[in-house]
């Protein structure tokens, strides 16, 4: 199984290969070679991602121009633009309060 990792805003770093390699990976090759034979890379590395890594992977992989109901934003804002939009704030308390238990539940 193959797995690629987004950067996600992070600064690229550059990949050492088994062909080149890094300039330490050099150096201790080059010191080897001279001692004996030069080394190889191992072929039994793995890496295992948690379960919430691959929560945050498989999150990152949906598309989330579907999430959005554009019908509803040109709804809202003509509302907004017209003035005629009107806040229930009961129902956003209420919510708040249901969100509010969810994660206290978790926490116990």
């Amino acid at each position: 199984m193959t797995t690629s990792i987004q950067n996600n805003g992070l600064p690229n770093f550059p990949q050492a290969t088994g062909a080149t390699g890094n300039a330490s990976a050099s150096a201790s090759t080059t010191a080897a070679a001279g001692s004996s034979a030069a080394v190889t890379p191992q072929s039994d590395d793995q890496l295992k991602l948690t379960d919430s890594a691959r929560a945050l992977q498989e999150a990152a992989r949906l598309d989330t121009s579907s999430a959005i109901d554009t019908k509803r934003v040109e709804q809202i804002r003509e509302a907004l633009a017209n003035g005629n939009y009107q806040i229930d704030a009961g129902r956003i308390a209420d919510r708040m309060l249901s969100f509010e238990r969810q994660i206290g539940a978790g926490a116990v």
